[in-house]
Parts: C-alpha cells; structure tokens; sequence
C-alpha cells in the first residue's frame, strides 16, 4: 500500500494536478476517479484522503452550549451566569464556516460540541461544569483551496492561540499534516488535502484557573544601565546543578531552588534572560534523526510556559511552577526577561504540520508570497513569517505580551528576529504597527524591551536603528571586540566606539548608551571557552554534515584546534578569557553573560547546539570547582561588583569627550601608549594598544535627589599584541599615581592586585593583558 493511500490497495488512483474547474481560476489537485464512496471530495471538489483503520466518528455531545461571550480569546474559567462555575471559550477565525470546541477525559476520548454562536468572527461558548485541567482544543471548518491560502481541515485537532497551559507533544506522523506527505507528486503534496485525525499526535489546551494577584511580589525593577545579564537554559542551567534535588532539575522549580539562586547572587547578575519558555515544538527533521529541539525556539502557543520544564504537571501545574521560580528570583532581587519567539511558529513552512494557526486562518496569521498565496514569505528562515501588520495578529502577540507581565510576573522581552516584527508590510519601518502598538501601551512600554535587530530578508540588518524605549543586541561590539583580541582589527577606532557605548549607532533620537547590549557570546554560537579553543565548528552531532552553524566565527584557537596538553596554550587560553570577560564588564552598555562562561563551559567547538539536550548543551558545574577556571568565576564575580559600585562604570548618558566643569578634566580621554592624548592619526594608525580614562569627577549625572555624582577615577589599558608593550602612565592633571585593580595577566583573581604606580612613568604591560587602573587624583588644574 501507498503511504499515501490512507486505504486497501486500489481504493483509489493518484489524482493528476488539473487546471480550473468550469467557471473557475483556482487551481486544484484533482482525480479523475469517479465519484465513489471511497474517494470523498471536500466543497471545492477536492479529493480527501480517507483513514486506514479510522475509528468511529465521536458523538456530537447533547449538553447544552450556552452562547457565552465573544471576549476575552481563549478558555476562560470563571463563574456562569446561573452562579455555577464553568468555562467561556472563544475563538477568532474570520473565515471559518464552522467550529467545534473539543473536549478530552482522562481517557483520551473526545467529545464535540459545536460553537453556533459568532461575534465580529469569533465564535464562542459557555460550558458549564468546565473546570480547570480539562483538556481541549478545536477542528474548524472551511474551504480547502492552498492556492488562494486556504488551508482549513476539520480532521485536525487544532491548538488554541490563546491557551494558557498544554498538555502532549507533536509526534512526528503523518495525520499531524494537513496535507498528504506522501502525495507522489511532491511539488503539489502540500494541496491536497489528508483527511485522517490528528488528535492523537498533536498538543491540546488545557484550561486553567488565573488567580493570582500577586499583591506579595515585589519587582526589583533595576534601572537599566544598572542592569547585568545573563542569558540561561531552564533545563541546561539546573540539569546537573549540585543542590538541586534531582526531581527539581531542569524545571522550573530547579531554577527557583535555593543553589541556583545562590549561584546568581554569588556572581551579582541582575536579570535572567531565559532562552524560550512559550511552548515550543520538536522540528520534523530533528524526530527522525531522534534529536530534540533543545533552544525551544520553534513556538506553538504563546501564553503557555512550556510543560517539559515543570516538575509537577501539565494540567495547569506548570503555570503554577512558572509563577513560583518568577517569585523566588525577584525576592534575589533577580529580574526575569524572556527570550520571545513571535516571527514566525513551529507550524514551518506550506509541508509542515498543521497544529493551530494554519488550520484556524492560515492567510489571517501568516505572511503569504503576493503572486503565489499558496507559499510563505520566509522572512525569518524557519518557514514561515507571522503577519503583525493584521490586527488581530497583532492583538494576539501584544495580548500574550501583557499576560506574561500581568499574570506571570515577568519584567522584560527579548524579541528573538525583531526586524520580521518590523515589517509593513514587506519593508522594515520603526513606524510599523507592532513597535507603533507597544510604545504606545500604557503596560509594556514600562517593561524592558531587547531586539534582535534583525531578520534574513532584505534590509533586515537593523543595529542602531530600533527606536526610543528599546536596547538592542549589539553584533558589532561582539565582533569588533573578538577582533581586537585575536589581533584581527587594523586599528583601535570601532574599539573605542564600542568601548564608549556606541554612541555613533544609539545617541540619535535620545536613545542612551545602554539601548546596547553588549555581549561576546550568547546561546547561538561558540561558548568563551571554545571562542579561544577553536578556530572552525565541530558541529558533526547535530546531524548536518558540519553544515548548519555559522562560519563566520571571529575566532582564534591560541595555536591549537580544540583541547591540548599543552601547558602555553591553555596559560594563554585562559588569560584570553579574562581579557574578553574584563573587557565586557568594564564597557559602557548592558553587559550580557552567557551560563557556564563565568567558568569555562565547552561544547566541544559546537556553535549551534540547538538540539543537543545533552551535556554538550548542559551547564557543567564541576568547573565551578576546578582550579584552572575558579579564577575566572572570582574574577567576573569582582568585575560585577565593581560595575554596582562605581557609576563611572554603568555610564546613563553618552560621553561627550569635554569637561562637565568650567576648567575640570573630560569626561572621557583616549590615550596612546606614549602617554599621550590620541590624535586623529593615532586613530588611523596600525595598533593594538588603547588607553581610556574615566573621570568620576566629570559625571552628569545626578541622584535622585538631585544632587551632583561622583566618582573614582580609572584608566583601562587594552593591550592586544603578543609583545609586551611600555606604556607611560599619564600624570597632572589626571593623576598623580595609580592603583591596580585588575591585571587579566595573573592567574589568581580573587582579589585586587593593590599594586601602586607613580603617574608618569612607563609601565611594562605583558602582551595580551588588560589593566584596570584606579587614579589617584592631582589637585592640579588641566593646561
């Protein structure tokens, strides 16, 4: 039997592709078998592929459906109007010709109960005896024409936009398509249409019970040029976590234990940035190679936390979990920002599965190619393309935004690909409805908002070009900072810039120097370990050939691929790390960190470990203890420190490079090593070497009660090249000696050299090393 037969050999031959039926400009996948009971057609005449082995039809349910309310979206729980409690669903899909809401036991057996009532093309129902845990989802009816973008299956179980928990999985068959897979034409499969039920394969809504008023939380609502990040895996991070009892890891529950939250005290970060905790499916291609997607970015419902990361349930347990870890990091005065998933779904592209929004209203969620409503338009290169320039897509992202703040207690966004966000309708505008919608909501303009500043579509490379309220992911202080250190950069000009905030990508339109985050590493990518271990990616176990994951690494193995016995390359090796680390810490911007680099996580050179659930992608906490990274640990735990202690440091204003005082020094002096302040030739020329002086006196600033800050005074010495270099401190007016505070040349990092030094005279800084320097002051007037 065909695969795609669905049927008893000779059921039915394989229809041919024909043109328009009479009267008609449609084209449609079409038989030419006679009409017979085993080949039904659908209302466009298209032929529907019938189960092999279906069971019976479920019983349209007798119970009364009350008409119940066309708002809010999803299954809400509350209390009817006969003071008995039930459940309100409703749901919006314009072109339907019918819905029905379907009901599971325990069991598994479905009941049906058509929604009859439709309200500005939302249809809805009461249930009463609807209680919280009841397992649900939809089958909606309409035409099945893929070349107009009509992709409507009634035999699909579909999953609710606005669902708030989820129970199951998508399992890799071919009844969760709705579309036959194995159609022998393959360029026309995705028309013509499977008839086969889905419910068995696919994820179902769970209702619950939002009571939660959160009235004992208290937000630690840290301004953001305070802010420290640190990009985390909710599994990877607490998997093999000491501390954490082994039910608790890899959930939520693990991340709100006590060890964890000690781990992010001890290291002073500010705020988690969780990567993706919206429910999230496994690709098709990563079940057949039997892999999982591990990152989670491949979203199926955006108000649900995802379920394989509670450890209580996911009958609404997890909603519950989810609230509680929020909870206990704000109490650390931990703030929690999500990384956000909204440009496009696990649905994929016209051959994926269909799970909710395509079978709902495929062309009212979805970006379609103009001239061929049959395709996507692939902005994002997952498939397919959310369409936020519809307003009810739009209401459905900025509705699961305010859910997660309101209800769940979350502090901020990353947007993962923000540019596809930005699009209206094919171009980036900062003026398209989605960013015009949040800066202008009274909720989430007051929460913190990242973007990924870009998308693969034409003119999706966006840094620096996000508007007011917003900070970006800053690349291009990754590579130009990976750069300097490998001794790659032909000059220290775009150091300098990004050293100072970015100001030529973020001062215009008021933004502030921290509308930059500045990061060396994140999820996507080496570790800071493998950056310096590695020259090219060792990606063979994620099943590609070595293809997927970026070569463009700005990457320097210090003279040997991977790891070595050798005792000079991992001396070296190790000092790298603490160059990248000091370097991040003490630039102007966010500083984001990545989970385990704080110690020297590996994975083993792999730079896109999206579907290695597995220790490759687990934080390893041996290191923690181990001496040859202990020191690294100590050392971003005292640069952290100094960032919350000294202002001069977390900079709110962009330098302007003159005194804030009449006859006071600049607020910011570039230095050659001569000694001498930097020259528009210095800028020019080939070098390694920089020298950045920080006056905490020229601050302009000021408290909140208005008075003036100040601030020690420090100069940072960046020193690329293998030689060792002489570099004359500078004296009057900026200082009269100068204290060590860090010396990324020393192994031992646990406290402060201390080391004091005349101004004036020139030092010898070993190559490759980074020196924080505290001036201690002249009373001496600038000439």
């Amino acid at each position: 039997m065909a695969a795609w037969q669905g049927a008893e050999p000779g059921a039915q031959e394989r229809p041919e592709p024909l043109g328009a039926e009479e009267g008609g400009d449609e084209r449609t996948a079409r038989s030419s078998e006679p009409e017979t009971e085993r080949s039904p057609r659908d209302r466009s005449g298209l032929r529907l592929v019938p189960t092999q082995g279906r069971a019976a039809e479920p019983a349209t349910a007798p119970a009364e459906v009350w008409p119940g309310s066309w708002q809010p979206l999803g299954a809400r729980f509350h209390i009817g109007p006969d003071g008995r409690p039930g459940t309100n669903f409703a749901l919006w899909a314009a072109g339907a010709e019918a819905v029905e809401l379907c009901l599971f036991d325990d069991a598994g057996q479905e009941t049906r109960y058509p929604l009859t009532e439709e309200t500005f093309q939302t249809w809805h129902g009461h249930l009463p005896g609807v209680l919280p845990g009841q397992r649900y989802g939809y089958r909606v009816h309409g035409r099945w024409d893929p070349w107009t973008g009509a992709r409507w299956n009634p035999a699909k179980l579909l999953l609710d936009p606005y669902a708030r928990a989820v129970d199951g999985a998508f399992v890799l068959h071919d009844a969760a398509y709705g579309h036959v897979r194995g159609w022998p034409e393959q360029d026309v499969a995705d028309t013509v249409r499977d008839n086969r039920d889905s419910a068995e394969y696919v994820p179902k809504g769970v209702v619950v019970h939002d009571e939660d008023d959160w009235s004992d939380d208290r937000r630690p609502k840290t301004p953001w040029a305070d802010t420290v990040l640190y990009e985390l895996h909710v599994k990877g991070f607490t998997q093999q976590l000491p501390g954490v009892p082994e039910p608790l890891r890899g959930t939520y529950a693990g991340l709100a234990h006590p060890a964890a939250i000690e781990h992010l005290t001890r290291l002073g970060v500010t705020a988690v940035e969780l990567l993706p905790v919206h429910q999230f499916a496994d690709e098709e291609h990563l079940q057949r190679r039997g892999l999982r997607n591990y990152w989670g970015y491949n979203t199926i419902a955006f108000f649900a936390p995802h379920g394989g990361y509670s450890s209580s349930g996911t009958l609404g347990q997890q909603v519950t979990e989810f609230k509680l870890m929020v909870r206990a990091l704000h109490a650390a005065g931990i703030e929690v920002i999500l990384d956000v998933v909204y440009n496009h779904t696990a649905e994929a592209a016209e051959g994926g599965p269909t799970l909710s929004l395509r079978g709902i209203d495929n062309a009212g969620y979805y970006r379609l190619q103009p001239h061929n409503r049959r395709a996507y338009a692939d902005y994002t290169g997952c498939g397919n393309t959310l369409d936020t320039n519809q307003p009810q897509v739009l209401r459905l992202v900025t509705d699961s935004l305010r859910y997660w703040v309101n209800e769940m207690g979350v502090d901020g966004f990353r947007f993962d690909l923000a540019a596809a966000l930005a699009r209206s309708p094919y171009e980036v505008s900062m003026l398209a409805p989605f960013l015009s919608a949040v800066s202008q909501d009274p909720l989430l303009s007051r929460v913190k908002l990242i973007a990924e500043p870009w998308d693969i579509g034409l003119g999706g490379y966006q840094v620096g070009g996000f508007p007011p309220l917003w900070t970006e992911w800053n690349d291009r202080y990754r590579d130009t900072v990976r750069d300097f250190w490998r001794g790659a950069t032909p000059d220290v000009r775009e150091l300098g810039d990004r050293l100072a905030g970015s100001s030529d990508l973020y001062r215009q339109g008021g933004r502030r120097p921290y509308a930059s985050v500045n990061f060396i590493t994140a999820h996507d990518g080496f570790t800071l370990r493998d950056l310096v271990s590695y020259n090219v990616k060792h990606n063979e176990d994620n099943g590609e050939d070595n293809r997927d994951g970026s070569n463009d690494n700005h990457a320097w193995n210090c003279g040997a691929e991977g790891e070595t016995d050798s005792a000079q390359v991992n001396v070296l090796r190790r000092r790298q790390l603490r160059n990248l680390a000091a370097t991040l810490l003490l630039s102007t911007g966010v500083p984001m960190l990545v989970a385990g680099d704080e110690m020297g996580r590996t994975q083993g050179g792999n730079n896109n470990g999206y579907c290695q659930d597995n220790p490759v992608g687990w934080v390893d906490w041996s290191l923690r203890e181990d001496p040859r990274w202990r020191s690294l640990f100590e050392l971003t735990a005292r640069l952290i420190r100094l960032r919350r202690e000294h202002p001069v440091l977390r900079q709110r204003a962009f330098f302007s490079g003159r005194p804030v005082h009449p006859g006071g020094l600049r607020d910011l002096t570039w230095f050659n090593a001569r000694g001498w302040e930097m020259t528009e030739s210095d800028w020019y020329a080939p070098g390694a070497t920089l020298g950045m002086f920080l006056s905490g006196k020229e601050m302009s600033e000021r408290d909140p009660v208005g008075r003036e800050l100040s601030d020690d005074s420090f100069l940072l010495i960046l020193h690329a090249h293998h030689r060792p270099i002489r570099f004359t401190l500078p004296g009057a007016p900026w200082a009269e000696s100068y204290e060590t505070v860090v010396d990324t040349a020393l192994e031992d990092q646990a406290t402060a050299p201390g080391t004091r030094r005349p101004a004036g005279v020139a030092i010898t800084v070993p190559g490759r090393t980074l020196l924080l320097l505290r001036a201690r002051e002249s009373t001496a007037a600038p000439g």
